[in-house]
């Protein structure tokens, strides 16, 4: 039997191809599995096979991580990044017990207790009006930077789906004289949903690859410096990060707290969804969730209109004193 250790390459194998996870997430696995090695290193343990991996082992783990100092902050890691070295861990054990290597159940790691709810921030259809008229639309770079936001808001997607659109799925055929626009894509894990775009998206993406009609390059969102001069098999999609860097530049022209990310724009479309009052079974569907406990994040809105609700229609004035 091979150290746990030797085990890691085997184990981010699996969770792509067997798991079928995105390799963002199979490189995060990768990166929370990290202080866990070093702590082993330290500790010379980095020959322990997994079935003389016990639980003291974790014990002291967890003190080891209590006690460790972000390099960047200076500051303990707090509880939330605690959890997800943990979690890497807890995988690991599962990918053990599925495997049947002999070793100690995934159940006796316990994940720190959250000091206070994770806090989903959004912007108010104030702040999303005030973000959406940002770009100067007298130039191709604006226009496409209108289309960008009005795609984010429009269908909630992750950034590294956005990043992934093609001009072929917009295709004149596809959208000729259609005012709203449903799209199949698969997301994370490999899993496939459909996408909508709403009339006013759909209508900003057309004013968008109007500016594009010499353009071969396969991306949806590209670079607009001239293809001309280019390497045709160098594609000028644009990268997480740009889109990134776009989103925080009209954030701030914006006059907006600089929170704003594209996944901020992600909460604000579930969080207007749920305004309005669409279920959350159905909010799951629309972002792609592979658990209801995942998009239960969103329960702040719910329970606020829930307590409105209550007050309006039940608060007891009908009895009478």
């Amino acid at each position: 039997m091979k150290p746990i250790l030797k085990y890691t390459p085997d184990f981010l194998e699996y969770c792509e191809v067997e798991k079928g996870l995105s390799p963002s997430t199979v490189k995060n696995y990768a990166n929370f599995l990290r202080p866990f090695s070093v702590w082993m290193r330290k500790n010379n343990l980095a020959e322990l096979a997994p079935d003389k991996f016990t639980a003291d082992h974790i014990w002291k783990y967890r003190v080891f991580l209590s006690k460790d100092v972000n390099k960047a902050t200076r500051k303990l890691l707090s509880k939330q990044t605690q959890g997800y070295y943990l979690i890497a861990l807890r995988a690991l054990l599962t990918y053990f017990s599925e495997k049947e290597i002999p070793c100690l159940s995934p159940e006796k790691i316990h994940l720190p207790k959250q000091t206070k709810e994770r806090a989903v921030k959004f912007l108010s259809l104030d702040q999303l009006k005030k973000l959406l008229d940002s770009p100067d639309i007298s130039s191709k770079k604006g226009v496409r930077d209108r289309a960008i936001l009005e795609t984010f808001f429009s269908t909630g997607l992750r950034i590294a789906e956005l990043v992934s659109l093609n001009v072929s799925q917009f295709s004149p055929q596809a959208i000729k004289d259609k005012n709203a626009y449903e799209l199949t894509i698969v997301g994370k894990g490999f899993k496939p949903r459909n996408i909508y775009f709403s009339e006013r998206c759909l209508s900003w993406i057309k004013k968008y690859l109007e500016t594009r009609l010499y353009d071969t390059d396969p991306g949806l969102f590209v670079n607009l410096r001239s293809p001309l001069s280019n390497d045709e098999s160098e594609s000028r999609r644009l990268s997480p990060r740009s889109i990134e860097r776009i989103i925080k530049y009209y954030a701030v022209k914006a006059g907006l707290p600089l929170y704003v990310t594209p996944h901020t724009l992600r909460h604000t479309y579930a969080t207007d969804l749920l305004n309005q009052g669409v279920d959350l079974r159905a909010i799951q569907e629309f972002l792609g969730h592979s658990s209801i406990l995942t998009t239960q994040v969103y329960t702040h809105v719910t329970n606020k209109r829930l307590r409105e609700i209550h007050k309006k229609f039940h608060s007891g004035n009908r009895l009478g004193n």
